[in-house]
């Protein structure tokens, strides 16, 4: 985690979150075994700055900031954490978030 990623503009990135808050609320909450819940799990890159990290995570993940903190630097020493657990669909959505961001993640 290095130097700072410059993102989209500030508004394009606010549009962007009230669709997928909107998503994940309208999703259709079934019981674990149907939905098959998975992990989203972010590597370290060594190129993102602790603090655009931790604004990620806080802003697509809903992390609180302590939370938020604890995954960033779990990553960073132990080269990847599960930063959320749910459905795929869900998950997938904040995926792309986060590579849209720059940032290495995967669903396990």
């Amino acid at each position: 985690m290095g130097a700072p990623n410059s993102g989209m503009p500030v508004v394009l990135q606010e549009m962007k979150q009230n669709v997928y808050r909107e998503l994940r609320q309208s999703q259709d909450f079934t019981s674990e075994k149907e939905t098959g819940q998975r992990f989203l799990i972010l590597h370290n890159d060594e190129v993102n700055t602790f603090d655009f990290v931790i604004d990620s995570l806080i802003s697509i993940c809903e992390h609180d900031a302590m939370q938020a903190e604890q995954c960033a630097f779990i990553t960073h020493n132990k080269g990847k954490c599960d930063v959320k657990k749910g459905s795929y669909k869900v998950l997938d959505v904040m995926r792309i978030a986060l590579l849209d961001r720059g940032l290495q993640v995967t669903i396990d």
